[in-house]
């Protein structure tokens, strides 16, 4: 594929992608200042409702605006994947930089602990988080955040590999630049872009994680309102409702959507082999 090519998919993906976001992001910030109803403000006499005027997604079962719910949901959706990206670059980035600029020893067993950890999934990490400490969104957040860990540190390892045998780190080498002075100036520098890439890709993975954490009851509790907590209360009332769970439904694969195409659109742009036609 040319460079004018890719240029152009690149970005058409980052321009999708970043509109998206952009709409999730707006709709957090919006449900802070204003929103149409109270998040526990009930109908009786208005469930079920279909989208109009006054509820424009329509009702839930209790009666409950939707359009409240999915505003509000937006918020526990971006923080739990700002913390739990967070956690996965603060640990997986520093291990990562470690195992690729070590010797065999150290590599070897900071990617077998890495291994031991990849083994434990978000939703089993949240089992057992859980049945200590109680399902809700800090749960969430470190179970996604930790299993999460082991992909920031094989990326970062390879990238850092790549990096510690040109010409420029091993000349700051030579003038007896090591450790962590070397890593910060050098190498971080030059790997940025991957761990950008790796951490939007994680950020709609954290989005996915988070909803079924929610769908199960181990991620935020009622009545904070939840993408994916709306989704497994709509499914009983699938055939009465049929639009409910449509809606959260929508938000999670738009949010997922989004930040898949704006790490596509990043890792185009962004990744010196692709645009050099390798």
């Amino acid at each position: 594929m040319s460079t004018e090519l890719l240029e152009r998919r690149g970005r058409l993906t980052r321009g999708i992608g970043l509109a998206l976001v952009g709409l999730v992001v707006l709709m957090a910030v919006v449900s802070f200042v204003w929103l149409p109803f109270s998040i526990e403000e009930i109908d009786p006499t208005n469930t079920n409702a279909g989208p109009s005027s006054l509820h424009w997604l329509g009702t839930d079962p209790l009666g409950r605006d939707i359009f409240t719910q999915i505003l509000v949901g937006s918020r526990t959706t971006l923080l739990v994947g700002v913390v739990a990206v967070g956690i996965a670059g603060l640990l997986g980035v520093p291990l990562g930089m470690l195992a690729g600029s070590s010797g065999r020893a150290v590599n070897e067993t900071v990617m077998r602990f890495m291994d031991i950890v990849f083994a434990f999934p978000a939703v089993l990490l949240a089992i057992i988080l859980a049945a200590g400490f109680g399902g809700s969104t800090i749960t969430a957040m470190v179970a996604i955040g930790v299993a999460t860990v082991p992909v920031f540190a094989r990326i970062t390892r390879a990238a850092t590999l790549g990096v510690m045998n040109s010409d420029y780190v091993l000349v700051a080498r030579s003038y007896g630049r090591q450790g962590l002075p070397l890593m910060v100036k050098y190498v971080l520098p030059n790997i940025a872009a991957v761990i950008i890439v790796q951490a939007s890709v994680a950020f709609a993975i954290a989005i996915l994680a988070e909803a079924a954490l929610s769908y199960l009851g181990m991620g935020t509790q009622p009545p904070t309102p939840t993408w994916g907590r709306s989704l497994q209360e709509a499914q009983t009332y699938l055939f009465i409702n049929p639009l409910l769970p449509i809606w959260p439904g929508l938000a999670i694969a738009l949010s997922v959507l989004g930040f898949n195409l704006l790490g596509d659109g990043l890792r185009d742009s962004l990744d010196p082999t692709l645009r050099d036609g390798g």
